[in-house]
């Protein structure tokens, strides 16, 4: 499990980018595989996830990831979800002490949010889609709804697919020309055609846009580091028929 300076030093807060060590899944997903959505075994991802709650600390009782579809959307959370059915959603905010809230990844950045003082934690899922859409803002504004200052709102990136591994095609770049005039900032250069992204250092800009200062950075690459990290992009490449999915989570300690 990584963890970052920032959120670690803060008073009553519990958190982790978890790799695969630890776990029990085998094959493709071998090690902590935390995705309910993959086709892994689902006793291995249930014992995967209630490894990672227990690893995370804070007292964490129980553990929420959402049904992620790449958009906008932030739900909060006070207890287990309705009949234990995830909604669709790629953030979530909690401010109830021992409920750990997660995304899942597998590439795509992971940012975990805290207002220590405010007593009020989010996990958000920001694949290149959610971002350009508003997925940072949309977690930033509910947290502020439910009484978070800005100023006070840590924020850390987790390891997502680095600029120098995620190769983009002309389509790619002409949704961020049209999405968002300042994206361009965050592509380099490829062969040809082609242009490499900066994931994390634009969802570094888009939570600075929202008013958040104080942000970190894991600065991993998940498609590079096999060993480490499940990766969408990677498996791609080898023609695998699914992927597993990384853990990161936060919670207010109880």
């Amino acid at each position: 499990m990584l963890t970052l300076d920032l959120l670690e030093r803060l008073d009553g807060v519990a958190h982790g980018f978890f790799t695969r060590a630890g776990g029990i899944s085998d094959g493709i997903y071998a090690g902590l595989n935390c995705g309910p959505g993959s086709d892994d075994d689902p006793r291995a991802v249930a014992e995967n996830r209630a490894r990672a709650r227990a690893r995370l600390g804070g007292g964490a009782t129980a553990l929420l990831t959402a049904n992620q579809v790449h958009g906008i959307r932030v739900v909060p959370a006070t207890g287990p979800w309705p009949g234990e059915t995830p909604p669709a959603a790629d953030g979530i905010v909690t401010a109830t002490p021992g409920l750990a809230v997660g995304v899942l990844s597998a590439d795509c950045a992971p940012v975990l949010l805290a207002d220590a003082e405010g007593r009020i934690v989010a996990a958000a899922h920001a694949g290149w889609k959610g971002a350009l859409a508003g997925i940072v803002e949309a977690t930033v504004a509910a947290m502020v709804e439910r009484g978070a200052r800005k100023t006070r709102i840590c924020a850390g990136i987790g390891p997502c697919i680095a600029q120098d591994s995620y190769e983009v095609g002309p389509d790619f770049v002409a949704a961020f020309a049209k999405g968002d005039a300042d994206g361009g900032a965050f592509f380099r250069p490829g062969t040809g055609d082609r242009q490499h992204f900066d994931l994390p250092g634009y969802v570094a800009d888009r939570l600075r846009r929202a008013g958040i200062d104080r942000i970190a950075l894991a600065g991993r690459d998940t498609c590079a580091e096999d060993a480490l990290f499940f990766s969408y992009r990677r498996s791609t490449r080898r023609g695998e028929p699914d992927y597993g999915r990384g853990l990161s989570a936060i919670c207010l300690a109880r």
